[in-house]
């Protein structure tokens, strides 16, 4: 089964700046070790949700905004393509994930076609 897996910072950005340098190396280490995972397919890297742009067309009217469609702590930061068996391997992989223990949540979501 294939899932999409959602990486919302939160305060995890902060929490992952006041770490030391040796720390922050290890949460380096860390995402590294995720992304090279047997099963996992890692997304492109995302920018900031401050540097967004959302796109919404009213009554045939393109308008823009600057930011994410949520609030920023509700944006997601990133994602990443696990392959598993089932959900409880993918909940143990969002478990590793450095975002879920220091502030931030990974949403986990099976991959699914509905259209």
């Amino acid at each position: 089964m294939k899932y999409v897996m959602l990486i919302y910072q939160g305060a995890a950005l902060e929490g992952q700046a006041a770490l030391s340098e040796e720390e922050q190396k290890q949460v380096q280490a860390e995402y590294q070790g995720i992304n090279q995972t047997p099963g996992v397919t890692p997304g492109v890297p995302m920018g900031l949700p401050e540097n967004a742009t959302t796109v919404r067309v009213e009554g045939g009217k393109t308008l823009t905004t600057d930011g994410p469609f949520v609030g920023m702590k509700e944006a997601v930061g990133g994602w990443f393509i696990l392959e598993a068996d089932d959900l409880d391997a993918a909940i143990e992989m969002a478990a590793r994930h450095p975002a879920a223990r220091y502030g931030g949540a990974i949403e986990i979501r099976p991959s699914e076609v509905y259209w």
